[in-house]
């Protein structure tokens, strides 16, 4: 484990010697090989960070690598789709998340590699770290920071930052 991990446990997470509250999955922390596609499961293990979105529209620039959320642009969770787990653009005929909502939650997404690049049917896609709707509030599996602490994580991420849920 590296300063620069972002470690989430019953505690919360640590992140370059701070500590930061933050929620995980309505589901609770599972086992990885346990891990399905709509349980509420925040996967136990460690998964690096692969990518940074962000909306445009409402802040600017986190990292020099952050990619911007456009109008079009989702993220497949239908096991039946062979872009499963991946984003996708509209029109899509498969079951899939819209990255552009209306709420703050995906102004800005880490992106981990749970399941990812090639994901097996129904294991569970997307592991985001994104805000929270509230304070501890769960989310769908997904790890959630106030705004706030989301937007001093970002620009220091390092290529080799992990995140690793313990159980």
């Amino acid at each position: 484990m590296k300063a620069w991990d972002i470690v989430v446990g019953p505690w919360g997470a640590r992140f370059m010697g701070r500590r930061f509250a933050c929620s995980i999955g309505r589901g609770g922390v599972v086992p990885s090989a346990k891990k399905r596609e709509g349980d509420g499961g925040t996967p136990t293990g460690t998964h690096k960070i692969v990518g940074m979105l962000y909306r445009p529209d409402r802040m600017v620039k986190p990292a020099d690598w952050a990619v911007p959320i456009g109008l079009g642009d989702f993220w497949s969770e239908d096991p039946d789709d062979p872009d499963y787990n991946q984003m996708v653009q509209t029109p899509h005929r498969f079951g899939h998340e819209c990255l552009r909502r209306a709420d703050l939650l995906y102004d800005l997404i880490l992106i981990t590699d749970w399941n990812w690049p090639y994901a097996p049917p129904g294991k569970g896609s997307a592991i985001f770290i994104h805000a929270w709707r509230k304070p501890r509030h769960p989310t769908a599996g997904c790890v959630g920071f106030a705004r706030a602490d989301l937007a001093w994580i970002a620009p220091r991420i390092k290529h080799s930052t992990r995140l690793i849920i313990r159980g």
